[in-house]
């Protein structure tokens, strides 16, 4: 397994060469700050996908330092940008941990972003660390998504709960969560059905089974994991805005980091929503789900002037 700092350095190449080329190239040579600077800085965040928000945010953060500073050449943009993108980012958050016996992890988030891999790939993560893993596949709408689970759950060595396709998705949690307490298991990882944020019927489907877990088990859900497409941009705020209001989403995790450039989604949503990104995706392997690290990311993304330059 290559190391956190270098697999985030591989995939955010594109996020990289996308942010900090342009940002580069704005600065590099300049010895004033100018409106001119100010419009082509707000051009390149926005194309980034930091939203017009955190747009306006980032850019009152760096006008502010170089009020405080007195000017300021116009490199030193460039650091004052990567700091205030910190800033945005908050410290690392890890995945929640009951303080005794299993705790309770639910998958959320619409068709196709990666609900189900990304539940095989957390499961092989944490076995790897050392943790017994349970998966229930709690997407009964789909005979297809409970079979892939079962070929994901044989690879990475995670027994699988189900039901018959069809069934009642709260009565598979809350089999799992019985289970998982006679097996002396860590982690129930939940895989639930995708469904559009915008549905009433299928959010209130989604807080059955919250309420399920925690009659199963007081205290849980320990985690609601929100599971959004890094390629959709802005779009995955309103998503994010509509499942957090439904199930109160605790942590973000991006999917498909590795294929887009425009990696400034991961600041928008968790500056704009206060809910933490634990992990990302880098890739397809079932290594690549990552926690996520603010500071490696930054590393990452916005390299120092150096490197950025090279």
């Amino acid at each position: 397994m290559k190391g956190l700092w270098a697999r985030f350095k591989e995939g955010l190449a594109r996020t990289r060469e996308g942010l900090a080329g342009r940002l580069w190239e704005l600065v590099r040579g300049r010895t004033k700050l100018d409106e001119d600077l100010w419009a082509e800085l707000e051009a390149i965040l926005l194309q980034a996908d930091f939203g017009l928000e955190t747009t306006q945010w980032l850019l009152e953060e760096v006008r502010s330092r170089a009020r405080q500073e007195g000017g300021g050449d116009a490199e030193a943009v460039y650091r004052w940008v990567r700091e205030s993108l910190l800033t945005a980012l908050g410290p690392p958050a890890p995945l929640a941990r009951a303080e005794r016996g299993v705790t309770v992890v639910l998958l959320v988030g619409v068709n196709g972003v990666g609900k189900t891999t990304t539940a095989a790939r957390l499961a092989y993560l944490l076995h790897r660390e050392g943790c017994r893993v349970l998966l229930a596949a709690a997407d009964t709408y789909r005979a297809a998504a409970i079979e892939q689970l079962q070929i994901w759950g044989q690879r990475v060595g995670a027994p699988v709960i189900q039901h018959e396709p069809g069934g009642d998705p709260a009565a598979v949690v809350f089999d799992a969560i019985q289970a998982a307490q006679a097996r002396s298991v860590d982690y129930v990882l939940v895989d639930t059905a995708g469904r559009l944020h915008t549905k009433f019927n299928l959010m209130e489907e989604l807080k059955k089974i919250r309420r399920v877990a925690e009659r199963a088990l007081p205290g849980a859900p320990q985690e609601v994991l929100l599971v959004l497409d890094a390629g959709i941009g802005q779009n995955a705020l309103a998503q994010a805005r509509a499942f957090h209001q439904a199930v109160g989403v605790t942590g973000l995790v991006l999917t498909k980091l590795d294929g887009t450039a425009r990696g400034g989604i991961v600041a928008a949503a968790a500056r704009e929503l206060g809910v933490p990104v634990k992990f990302v995706g880098l890739g397809e392997g079932p290594d690549d789900l990552r926690p996520f690290d603010p500071a490696a990311f930054v590393e990452a993304a916005l390299p120092p002037l150096t490197a950025a330059g090279e």
